[in-house]
């Protein structure tokens, strides 16, 4: 099982806040930003998702003979074989530095509109990959700027802004 922390990129999903955030920026309307700004995320680029996810596929669990064949750190079940593996940068971002990216990319202020930590939220969330690297000798690692330039080139072209 994977557990992919904040994907974004090309083709993201409008629910998600770099898509959102583009979008309203473009069009002059506000932003929310929950926490005051004060949230943290492990942004994960879609191409360092994807490679990792085809490092994996060739690193089948196996179902140990004992518990105690188990890695320390791996989560692999002693059951079933199976086992989770996080995919991230393992680097909090803070969201008013991914905002200021989106801004200097699309050459234009947001409207900022700060608002209190929503209910059920956290303010920081961010992937141990450790045990990524260890599975695959693979560290995701794209530049957040990169990225959201590559984000922002292909939301302009496919909505025509």
């Amino acid at each position: 099982m994977f557990r992919f922390f904040t994907v974004y990129g090309p083709w993201g999903r409008p629910d998600m806040a770099l898509f959102k955030f583009v979008d309203a920026i473009l069009d002059g309307r506000p932003i929310d930003i929950y926490n005051n700004g004060e949230m943290y995320r492990d942004f994960t680029y879609v191409e360092d998702l994807v490679r990792a996810v085809r490092l994996l596929i060739d690193v089948v669990p196996e179902r140990p003979a004992s518990p105690e064949e188990i890695a320390e750190g791996d989560s692999l079940s002693p059951i079933a074989p199976d086992r989770v593996v996080n995919i991230g940068n393992s680097n909090k971002v803070r969201l008013l530095d991914f905002i200021e990216a989106i801004e200097e990319v699309v050459g234009q202020k947001a409207i900022r509109n700060y608002m209190e930590m929503q209910k059920g939220d956290v303010p920081a969330t961010w992937a141990d990959a450790s045990l990524l690297y260890r599975l695959t000798g693979y560290r995701p690692g794209a530049d957040m700027r990169q990225g959201v330039d590559g984000f922002v080139s292909w939301f302009r072209e496919y909505y025509e802004k």
